[in-house]
C-alpha cells in the first residue's frame, strides 16, 4: 500500500516537471496552470525545508524534538 502511494507521488512530481518544462515551450493553458501548482508546491516545501533547519539550529545539535 505505501509503494503504491509512493509511486503515485512520484508520478504527479514527473508529470509536474514536464509541464514545467513544457509551458516555458509554451504549452496549452492547462499546462501553464500545473506548472504554476507545480512550482509553488516546490516554493511551500523550500520554505518548509528552511524552517525546519531554522529550528534546528535553535535547539541545537543535541536537541531530540520531532
Amino acid at each position: 500500500m505505501v509503494g503504491a502511494v509512493l509511486v503515485g507521488v512520484l508520478v504527479l512530481v514527473l508529470g509536474g516537471c514536464a509541464c514545467v518544462v513544457w509551458a516555458e515551450r509554451g504549452g496549452p493553458g492547462w499546462v501553464r496552470a500545473v506548472s504554476r501548482a507545480t512550482l509553488g508546491a516546490g516554493e511551500l516545501v523550500r520554505r518548509a525545508q528552511r524552517r525546519r533547519q531554522r529550528r534546528e539550529i535553535a535547539n541545537g545539535p543535541d536537541s531530540s524534538v520531532d
